[in-house]
């Protein structure tokens, strides 16, 4: 691997590239206000491309930054280059460096989960091993890709991290398109823990979900748990769902990046 200056009409977006929804997770951070920062401060870190022709390059890892610097008007950029990368090793560093910074659609995330899996012949482990990414997590967002269009298209940083594991639920809970649909829009406003309650109770019942919903507004599914604590400390009812969302956020992206920088310096991101 070396770093060299490379003329940027010379690189193209890698189809490896794992972030397709480059929105998604941005809403601090667009590419334009990359590229102001860039303008002020210079790239503090090259990009990643890999070679593709004798005058051509992909981006693997960068595709933000390549995109700030191309708006601003750079001819050359500096880049990390890579000479033999196959096309799983470049799935797998784009989706490990997107993992961990501006958030990444669940969609997005999912299919790249599905394209290292078939790549490595169908081994989630290896799948897990080669991203730093638990097992159980992986197939939680393999999971997302057997949903209804309906609710992929509706999945995003707004939700879908904070929710993987209840959509998880949804999508093996029930088998039918139209009912996923119902008990998605039927238990949206809940936390994920009291949705993946209401899935398990209905049994994929659909008929039975009205009342487990009207049961969960009841505080019958509630979870409460206090530890190293005298008495639990009360939650003003208006900000019960903030608090709910970050914990679930909190939760989800602790999962995620169990065994990250490790993998991350073995592939020498």
């Amino acid at each position: 691997m070396e770093i060299r200056d490379i003329p940027i009409s010379q690189i193209q977006v890698s189809n490896m590239n794992t972030r397709k929804d480059l929105a998604a997770g941005n809403e601090d951070s667009s590419i334009d206000d990359l590229a102001r920062s860039i303008a002020e401060k210079g790239l503090l870190n090259p990009v990643m491309v890999r070679i593709t022709g004798p005058s051509s390059y992909e981006i693997v890892a960068g595709q933000r930054r390549f995109l700030a610097c191309q708006k601003l008007g750079w001819t050359n950029i500096p880049a990390l280059v890579r000479s033999e990368l196959a096309d799983t090793d470049a799935t797998a560093i784009s989706l490990i460096e997107n993992v961990h910074r501006a958030e990444m659609n669940p969609m997005d995330k999912a299919r790249a989960f599905a394209a290292l899996r078939d790549g490595y012949g169908g081994d989630i482990q290896r799948v897990s091993k080669e991203t730093g990414v638990g097992s159980a997590t992986v197939k939680r967002y393999l999971a997302l890709l057997t949903l209804p269009p309906e609710i992929q298209n509706r999945i995003s940083t707004a939700e879908g991290p904070a929710k993987i594991e209840a959509l998880s639920a949804l999508s093996r809970t029930f088998d039918d398109a139209e009912d996923m649909v119902e008990a998605y829009n039927k238990t949206a406003g809940f936390s994920q823990e009291i949705q993946k309650k209401i899935f398990k109770a209905s049994g994929g019942d659909i008929s039975q979900l009205d009342e487990l919903v009207a049961q969960a507004h009841e505080g019958a599914f509630d979870i409460k748990v206090c530890k190293g604590l005298t008495g639990c400390p009360h939650i003003p009812e208006e900000l019960a769902p903030t608090v709910i969302k970050l914990v679930d956020q909190w939760q989800t992206r602790n999962s995620e990046t169990e065994n990250v920088r490790e993998t991350a310096k073995k592939l020498k991101i």
